[in-house]
């Protein structure tokens, strides 16, 4: 038995939460103690949630429910007490004797299973020689790695090679930074309760995830002001988009300023350049170093070249645009880091710092990031090297907490700083966080970072702030990697080609699941 085919495009009603599992566990207190939501009446909204969902991806078949202490094992209870009321074959299996919450089986007597592991643990599959297998083992407050028993429960759970539907998150990973310390279960589906998790989302954990499904289960609306991540869902990316009126011109959409391209290097200038104006721009203005001219012309006929190395020019342009993108193929030498300098020191612009623009900034060739930051609208947008060099710190710590690191550069810099990687990441020097859902390993091509500038760019030059032109700027290019079905063939000029049509979409994204309560659907990453 596999899982069911998806088609659905990533769904997300309104802006969606992602809480640590430090705040989940604080937003479930406040609902019971505060709001007067009863705990179990809770746990039967979710357990009844999941039950519909796993009832509606696979109709038949017989299902363990493996539970441990706690209120994911009640969830747990609650999912098999639910399907076996619909008439499905059901086992509980007891992992924790003496803890299984028996106040939620309501009078049914459900074949419980406690058969021990076997030496050394896992191998020999789950009792019952189940179809399905319901993982509701440990819940949003598990810290470190499993211990004994759990983390061989966790053995075999993974061994049988079945579906696997976890309740919350999969057992062992992190809630909130996405890590696996030791054993962790391999989901096909993952029923977040409320909202999905911010370590959902993170890799490595999102790999064990599979599709994440999130459900209302009766948690008073989200107060936003309380929220310190959220998802970038298609409904936000509609409600975000730049719209033009019917009477306006070039100039009033916006115009840029693209600083890019060292000699033999005028590539990531044209491919900013096309991010720039299939991302909407108005009036596109290259500066790149003279050899690049023809090159440039000949590519991106729709922009007007600027020499580089005349300060004049540089400066006229500055003041014509409304936005400038610094960085792709720049070089970091003095030639590049003087006209930077000069760029920057005149009329402020709304920025975005890339590649080479970055690499100057950490060597001190620039004016420190932060009194840019604080003089005008600013977006960084750092891999996680180039982060590790802006923060001064190893690379390695940047990758432990990513959420942590952008946030940090962000509050810094006082910019927006959009961390790319798996996920993509912006943060705002207000501490919001917001999470891309739609990017993919087809992304991780040379020159897709030089779209994203340009795209970025054009946004900021239609009056987005910098965090909505980072965020929007993200998924406009997964949006349009998605739809080119290209796969790993897929190049950063199909993107840039592709984003009229992304900017095109509208709403909250698709989804073939048939309940309401659905708020949030992603399918398993690519």
């Amino acid at each position: 038995m596999t899982f069911p085919p998806s088609t659905v495009r990533p769904f997300g009603v309104g802006a969606i939460p992602l809480p640590t599992g430090g705040e989940a566990s604080l937003w479930d207190r406040q609902a019971i103690q505060e709001v007067g939501v009863p705990g179990p009446v809770l746990m039967e909204n979710a357990g009844r949630a999941a039950a519909l969902l796993l009832q509606h991806l696979w109709p038949r078949g017989r299902v363990s429910v493996v539970c441990g202490g706690g209120n994911n094992g009640g969830d747990g209870v609650v999912v098999a007490r639910t399907l076996a009321s619909w008439g499905r074959t059901v086992t509980l299996v007891d992992v924790a004797p003496g803890t299984l919450r028996r106040d939620l089986l309501h009078g049914w007597d459900p074949p419980v299973e406690r058969e021990p592991l076997p030496e050394g643990g896992g191998g020999e599959g789950i009792p019952g020689l189940p179809d399905l297998v319901v993982d509701a083992l440990l819940g949003t407050g598990a810290r470190g790695a499993p211990r004994a028993p759990v983390d061989g429960w966790i053995r075999r759970i993974n061994a049988t090679g079945l579906p696997v539907i976890s309740l919350d998150v999969p057992s062992g990973v992190d809630a909130d930074l996405g890590e696996v310390p030791g054993e962790g279960v391999q989901a096909v589906l993952t029923v977040a309760f409320g909202w999905p998790k911010l370590g959902l989302l993170l890799h490595p954990a999102r790999a064990r995830v599979g599709r994440l499904v999130a459900v209302e289960i009766g948690f008073p609306p989200a107060d936003l002001s309380q929220v310190r991540a959220v998802a970038i869902t298609p409904g936000w990316a509609a409600s975000h988009r730049p719209l033009r009126s019917s009477d306006t011109h070039k100039n009033r959409v916006g115009s840029l300023l693209l600083v890019a391209g060292s000699p033999g290097m005028a590539g990531a200038a044209i491919l900013a350049g096309r991010g720039a104006l299939r991302g909407g721009v108005g009036l596109l203005r290259v500066a790149s170093d003279p050899a690049n001219r023809e090159i440039l012309q000949g590519a991106l006929p729709e922009a007007i070249f600027v020499d580089l190395s005349d300060p004049r020019a540089v400066a006229e342009a500055v003041v014509a645009s409304g936005a400038l993108a610094l960085g792709p193929g720049l070089g970091t030498g003095e030639g590049a880091a003087r006209a930077l300098v000069g760029l920057l020191e005149g009329e402020p612009r709304p920025t975005v710092m890339d590649a080479d623009a970055l690499n100057l900034a950490a060597a001190g060739a620039l004016p420190a990031l932060d009194r840019l930051g604080e003089g005008r609208p600013l977006l960084l947008t750092p891999h996680p090297g180039e982060m590790a060099r802006l923060l001064e710190q190893p690379r390695d710590e940047v990758q432990h907490d990513r959420p942590g690191a952008a946030r940090r550069g962000a509050l810094r810099f006082r910019c927006a700083l959009l961390l790319k990687g798996a996920p993509s990441l912006v943060a705002t020097s207000d501490g919001i966080l917001r999470v891309d859902g739609v990017g993919s390993s087809d992304l991780a091509t040379a020159g897709m970072g030089d779209v994203l500038t340009g795209v970025c760019g054009a946004l900021l030059a239609a009056g987005l702030a910098p965090g909505d032109a980072g965020a929007l700027g993200l998924h406009l290019t997964g949006r349009s990697a998605a739809r080119a079905h290209r796969g790993v063939g897929l190049s950063p000029l199909d993107v840039a080609e592709g984003l009229p049509d992304a900017l095109r979409e509208s709403g909250s994204g698709t989804t073939d699941l048939p309940f309401g309560f659905v708020t949030f659907d992603q399918d398993a990453p690519s």
